[in-house]
């Protein structure tokens, strides 16, 4: 393996790098920097997070920008504040001996007149989320007409959060002879097709293969019922007492929900989320970078900035509607060298999906079962009887021995050992020792959250599809929230093109009917009706049974077809926002799905992020 010095850094660079304590470059810096160096043409790097990719393309920038002049020079695209920001101090720190160099974070959620500020004294490198970088170029408050080097950095997250018509805006503006650098975890058509129109013959380089996971996590899933989802989650945290976690849910809701009921059980825990204001999220961070928190429940927007090098474990408490989303999840762990787990916790009608997953990232998941309450007992009295064996005496405790010895003067050292290690083997016991078996078996449908139904089950129709921006999970999440039913009421969710179906237990039926009955949702009726669980056919593939309610005439709704193309899409288009960014950091994908229901997110949540309620059982701080 080459060093630094032979990928032909000059010596500032070095100075900072030793300083920083790298010793040998990775792969993608090892393949990236002599060609950027050497090279003005247009590059494409395939890497997973973590493998160093800011320095792979920030040492290069950095030899080649003049820091002499106060002329942006270069141009680092990236999908969120939090990763803005750490790129900015990075490329800072990389530079620490570079006199003169001055980097500036663009970025929504801050004064957007400070940061001007900083660009008119001379930034020779901007580091910026494309919303507020086309903000500030619209109002004229900096000048990128004479860049030479542009970064796209998370390419494929970027494009995934709806961020292309910003990026295209942006390079539109910049010198056509720059050099581009597009820096990706991922290569789907749409970070593929963004090379073909900006990029001309651009080398490429890939590490592993494309989209391929991180050899150095394992990836591993755990099949339970939907609802003991949560139940499911506490005992892998329970059966791993020094876990470093990211936690990742499909929703801002879902979200700061689980970080709530996390924190109620005593758990060290906090959320993050779009939701947040910039001063929570930086407090969110800091406690979790300082280990104060140690299972931060994120969304994957929001995840994009952590860089924590010594995450133990992944968890997936719910699979994104990205497949792709998988790869950037499983490389919050297993960075710097270091190995992590991967878990997904799933129900038997998500089984399927990590095939799919299997396929991109070219690694098998293993099957592992759910701990029962004993195992963890055992587990948690070894991790206390470890964590005593390797304690250094603190001598400040001398002057109370004395009392202690007479206190336990007719105590044999077998009964005290029994009697200190009982207060944390007890707390545990109590609460395990009826607990049911969490693990279900992939042949059995009735156990599952998504089931089968034995029988005594109504089918019905109702008139939003794909077009209207649900899929199966969130219509799912949709009908729950409007009927007040648990996941495990709501079954065999099928979304069509304009209309959809669902199952309910026939004990719902009277319910479901009624409350959609002159239902209206943001401005149209939406019609509900009981039909019957046939395959399709012509077309439509269901039979009336009685007890429906149509407002359509005979087509089902279908007079409504096009209001449903522009009201429907369009309208879940404008719900997907900035998780941080004011004005134009837009159109995020995966978070804000739910946002059809009628209910608020939660908003400023600071205090319940923090509070220490009590319950069962309770976990020691650490």
């Amino acid at each position: 393996m080459s060093t630094f010095q032979e990928l032909g850094l000059n010596d500032d660079l070095l100075q900072g790098i030793t300083d920083l304590g790298f010793e040998t470059p990775s792969e993608v810096q090892e393949k990236a920097i002599p060609i950027l160096l050497q090279d003005e043409g247009d590059l494409v790097a395939l890497a997973q997070t973590g493998t160093g990719k800011t320095a792979a393309f920030g040492f290069p920038m950095l030899q080649k920008i003049d820091v002499n002049s106060r002329t942006t020079q270069g141009l680092i695209l990236s999908p969120t504040r939090e990763l803005c920001l750490q790129i900015a101090n990075e490329m800072k720190a990389y530079g620490k001996y570079c006199k003169g160099l001055n980097v500036v974070a663009i970025y929504g959620g801050s004064s957007i007149t400070d940061q001007a500020r900083e660009v008119k004294r001379g930034a020779q490198i901007i580091v910026a989320t494309p919303g507020r970088m086309k903000d500030m170029i619209s109002r004229k408050l900096v000048d990128i007409t004479k860049i030479q080097y542009s970064v796209l950095d998370e390419a494929d997250e970027m494009l995934n959060m709806g961020f292309k018509e910003d990026i295209t805006d942006i390079l539109s503006g910049t010198p056509k002879d720059k050099s581009t650098w597009l820096f990706s975890a991922t290569m789907p058509k749409e970070v593929a097709r963004i090379a073909k129109d900006f990029m001309h013959e651009p080398k490429e380089i890939t590490v592993g293969h494309k989209n391929e996971s991180t050899s150095n996590v394992t990836h591993e899933y755990y099949l339970v019922n939907a609802r003991d989802r949560y139940q499911a989650l506490k005992r892998l945290a329970d059966a791993n007492p020094d876990i470093f976690s990211v936690i990742f849910c499909r929703t801002k809701r879902d979200t700061q929900k689980v970080a709530e009921q996390l924190i109620e059980d005593g758990y060290s825990a906090g959320a993050l989320h779009g939701d947040l204001s910039q001063n929570q999220r930086d407090i969110v961070m800091k406690q979790f970078r300082t280990r104060q928190i140690q299972m931060l429940v994120a969304t994957d927007v929001a995840a994009r900035g952590i860089d924590v090098d010594d995450v133990t474990h992944v968890i997936n408490y719910q699979l994104s509607d990205e497949i792709e989303t998988y790869t950037h999840r499983s490389g919050r762990t297993g960075r710097a060298g270091k190995t992590g787990v991967s878990m997904v916790i799933v129900s038997k009608s998500e089984v399927r999906r990590l095939r799919s997953i299997e396929r991109i990232i070219n690694k098998k998941f293993e099957k592992k079962e759910i701990p029962n309450g004993m195992e963890i007992c055992e587990v948690q009295l070894m991790s206390l009887a470890n964590k005593i064996h390797n304690t250094e005496i603190n001598h400040e405790i001398d002057k109370y021995l004395e009392d202690i010895n007479t206190m336990f003067e007719d105590t044999s050292k077998e009964e005290l050992i029994k009697k200190f290690f009982s207060v944390e083997f007890t707390r545990f016991f109590n609460y395990y020792q009826k607990a049911k078996d969490l693990n279900i078996s992939a042949g059995d449908p009735n156990r599952d959250g998504g089931r089968v139904s034995s029988g005594n089950a109504t089918r019905f129709f109702i008139n939003v599809g794909e077009k209207d921006g649900f899929n199966w999970m969130t219509l799912k999440d949709f009908l729950k929230e409007q009927l007040g039913l648990t996941k495990d009421d709501l079954f065999k969710v099928d979304t069509k093109d304009t209309f959809s179906f669902f199952n309910t237990e026939k004990e719902h039926e009277e319910k479901v009917l009624a409350h959609f009955n002159e239902f209206k949702h943001e401005g149209r009726f939406v019609n509900v009706e009981v039909t019957e669980d046939k395959p399709n056919r012509g077309g439509r593939g269901r039979g009336r049974s009685g007890g429906g309610r149509r407002r359509d005439g005979g087509n089902g709704g279908d007079r409504r077809r096009s209001e449903r193309r522009s009201g429907g899409r369009n309208d879940d288009r404008r719900s997907r926002r900035s998780e941080g960014s004011d004005r134009g950091d837009r159109k995020r994908r995966n978070d804000d799905k739910p946002s059809r229901s009628r209910r608020s997110d939660g908003g400023d949540r600071d205090k319940s992020e923090f509070k220490t309620t009590h319950s069962r059982p309770r976990r020691s701080r650490r």
